[in-house]
């Protein structure tokens, strides 16, 4: 088996609510751009190389898509290039939006939607993904304060049919809490990975004991966020990358499936070999040594 044979189902699979998923997803953030996410000066993307990428993806067996209205750049809608690529849309295929944040045309950042804006946010989606309804919406946040309102905003949208299943991103424990007492929450979306918040390790676990899904942002490029991996890995991960025959980043987004069964994942790129490797390192099993280094690793934040 080589790495252009292997399929998302080799991940295993996770079930948000009702819709059964590949473990293994794609994030579509860096599709619009070549280069630093948001940059005021971000080129455009080939587009007919995104959309290649999105229809591989599907061909790889990816059926979870991560993305959300404010993924765009200068000529490109990473919505838009979804609408193109993929519809009409696989049966199996779940398409997770975020609401939220807010841009406008120039890329500038506002202020994160009041519940009252949050409706036309999920219009916003929905229009540009060609949907009468979303799959799953993330409600991402910034800060500790009360999500009750913004969560309500969403369930009564849930309720109206606009919504198929609720999530929340970028979060605490006590936002689950908070967002459960209102209505289903099906997963929950934040920075994770190797080294990357070890003290969210609970948080994770607590996450799978309530079956709900734990799905890491920023797997692969760590604290390098939206400007992507910095390239230097340390000699744990690289020693275990060449025992496999693999890459880093293949690794570092084998170890958070290895957190548990809940975890997915969901690597962007606009690149079709990186799309690939992604895929494939859904079918890296590590070792009990291999995971203790690791985790090690991870604790001291490194």
């Amino acid at each position: 088996m080589t790495s252009e044979t292997i399929t998302a189902a080799v991940s295993g699979t996770w079930t948000l609510g009702d819709l059964e998923i590949n473990r293994i997803g794609f994030g579509a953030m860096r599709l619009t751009q070549s280069g630093e996410a948001f940059a005021d000066d971000a080129v455009p993307s080939d587009r007919g190389r995104a959309i290649s990428v999105l229809r591989r993806a599907v061909e790889l067996g990816v059926n979870h898509i991560d993305t959300a209205a404010f993924y765009f750049s200068p000529l490109r809608s990473a919505n838009e290039l979804i609408n193109r690529a993929l519809a009409p849309y696989p049966d199996d295929l779940v398409i997770t939006t975020k609401v939220g944040p807010g841009r406008d045309p120039s890329g500038a950042w506002q202020p994160h939607a009041t519940p009252e804006r949050l409706r036309g946010q999920v219009e916003e989606n929905l229009r540009q993904l060609g949907r009468d309804h979303l799959d799953v919406v993330n409600l991402r946040i910034v800060g500790t304060d009360s999500i009750a309102e913004r969560f309500g905003a969403l369930a009564q949208l849930r309720d109206a049919g606009l919504i198929r299943h609720l999530g929340i991103s970028n979060v605490t424990p006590e936002h689950l809490a908070e967002a459960q007492a209102i209505a289903p929450v099906v997963c929950v979306q934040n920075q994770y990975g190797i080294g990357v918040r070890p003290e969210h390790d609970e948080f994770v676990r607590a996450c799978g004991e309530q079956g709900v899904a734990f799905v890491p942002f920023y797997a692969i490029a760590g604290a390098g966020r939206e400007v992507g991996a910095s390239g230097s890995d340390s000699d744990e991960v690289l020693a275990v990358a060449r025992a496999h025959g693999m890459s880093a980043a293949q690794v570092r987004l084998a170890w958070t499936l290895h957190r548990g069964p809940h975890v997915l994942a969901i690597p962007g790129t606009g690149n079709p070999e990186h799309l690939v490797a992604n895929v494939a390192a859904g079918a890296l099993r590590l070792s009990e040594d291999e995971l203790a280094v690791l985790d090690s690793l991870h604790q001291s934040g490194a």
